[in-house]
């Protein structure tokens, strides 16, 4: 077991709506705690926190950054201007907090869904031209299904949906996929630039978004060899554009036809979906270490 030889505190960041460690992670404060790291709950968005106490700031459930933004990224400055790492990397979290970074992974060739960019003021007309029967839009700086929604070309419901969405927002605009909800959507946990776990996200009845909040739920499953090949060329491409290797990763998509299309790579604050095999937690808590070893 790899340990840290000198006193090691972290923040363990979180949101003042949930001022405690998430209970799926108590496995992994403990893995750290066994390890010589002492992780630390902080919120965030606390002005008056000291940073500076931390040896790093492992991003957790900050489920709030989005509704944040230009918050979050002050933050994250303030992080570097006092020379605290983050994990992830902060390059990382300021690119993957936008959700256009799908397009720079499609021009690297990843599978990608296919992604239109669109500026709020223009959905309408966009979308007009656009030859999806169906079609989901989602804010490029969202989470949790924040202001996505779905619709058909010809329901009426589409344009009360396109007229009453935040025009100082910009969207992604994507082919509904059917296999979402028929067969579900897969997250591969990638801790260390190593594959530890995967789990199928399904929607609740009559819901085409899989996120718990709206009913959804999930399968433990090994995943296909094409998951795992596939979310291992994102992570590829994702070094490929200059960053520094994840130290966790989750990466969502859907397999259509046998082929992993990417929807999502979660590298801010992704539920991480700990099974309550030890292993999960020990594998990231090595991972951690091995980064706190070469700060």
């Amino acid at each position: 077991m790899p340990t840290i030889s000198h006193s090691c505190r972290i923040a363990y960041a979180t949101s003042a709506q949930m001022p405690q460690f998430y209970e799926e992670d108590l496995g992994l404060v403990a893995a750290l705690r066994a390890r010589g790291v002492e992780p630390l709950v902080a919120i965030w968005s606390d002005l008056d926190h000291d940073w500076s106490q931390y040896d790093a700031v492992l991003i957790r459930t900050i489920w709030d950054y989005f509704r944040r933004y230009p918050e979050f990224l002050r933050w994250l400055d303030r992080l570097a201007s006092l020379g605290v790492r983050t994990l992830n990397d902060d390059a990382l979290l300021r690119w993957n907090s936008d959700k256009r970074y799908l397009l720079e992974l499609d021009a690297k060739g990843i599978s990608v869904v296919p992604t239109t960019l669109v500026p709020g003021e223009d959905l309408a007309d966009v979308i007009a031209r656009l030859d999806y029967d169906e079609l989901v839009a989602k804010p490029t700086v969202s989470g949790g299904a924040w202001e996505a929604f779905r619709g058909r070309r010809d329901d009426p419901a589409l344009a009360a949906a396109i007229a009453a969405a935040p025009k100082s927002l910009d969207y992604l605009v994507q082919p509904f996929v059917p296999e979402v909800v028929r067969d579900g959507e897969w997250s591969s946990l990638w801790f260390g630039g190593q594959p530890s776990h995967a789990v199928v996200k399904r929607a609740g009845d009559g819901e085409w978004r899989v996120q718990s909040e709206f009913g959804g739920r999930f399968d433990v499953l090994n995943a296909p060899a094409e998951v795992t090949r596939a979310a291992g060329r994102v992570l590829d491409a994702v070094t490929a554009l200059g960053f520094r290797p994840t130290t966790y990763a989750r990466i969502d998509g859907v397999l259509v036809g046998g082929r992993f299309l990417l929807m999502e790579l979660e590298v801010i604050e992704p539920r991480l979906f700990f099974t309550g095999d030890p292993r999960e937690a020990d594998r990231l808590a090595n991972a951690i270490v091995a980064d706190l070893r070469v700060a």
